[in-house]
């Protein structure tokens, strides 16, 4: 069996392992802010670097628009958005590869903590941005 290598994939199945076992322990029916800190201790205890609620400016070519905080960034190279959702949403994703956008972040991984535990990786490389930097 071949296994696809893709951008950051140490990182990425380092993130979804530590989703499955935060997943396992706490359940469904949290708030998204309880998965954030379960998340956030599992994967400093890695060794990962991983900030809560990044703020992360919006800009219009050079006007800045407005701001949104990243669930985690992780090793300053994923941003991970986490949702209690019955299901995934079109508009989950959407919101997703927006904050792709407005970053210099490539990949990000959407984490759903539903009755049914559910991930999605996103990629969007530098050539498909046209953003500012913040």
């Amino acid at each position: 069996m071949i296994k696809e290598n893709y951008k950051y994939s140490e990182i990425t199945e380092l993130i979804i392992k530590t989703f499955y076992s935060v997943y396992n322990k706490l359940g469904y029916g949290f708030l998204e802010k309880v998965y954030e800190n379960g998340m956030m201790i599992e994967l400093k205890r890695l060794g990962l670097k991983v900030e809560k609620q990044k703020q992360i400016k919006v800009f219009y070519d050079e006007f800045e628009i407005g701001e949104y905080f990243a669930d985690l960034v992780v090793n300053d190279s994923v941003i991970v958005e986490l949702k209690a959702a019955e299901n995934l949403l079109p508009e989950h994703e959407a919101q997703l590869v927006n904050y792709l956008k407005a970053t210099d972040i490539e990949v990000g991984m959407l984490l759903n903590f539903g009755k049914e535990p559910k991930f999605k990786r996103r990629v969007l490389s530098s050539e498909y941005k046209n953003h500012k930097k913040s």
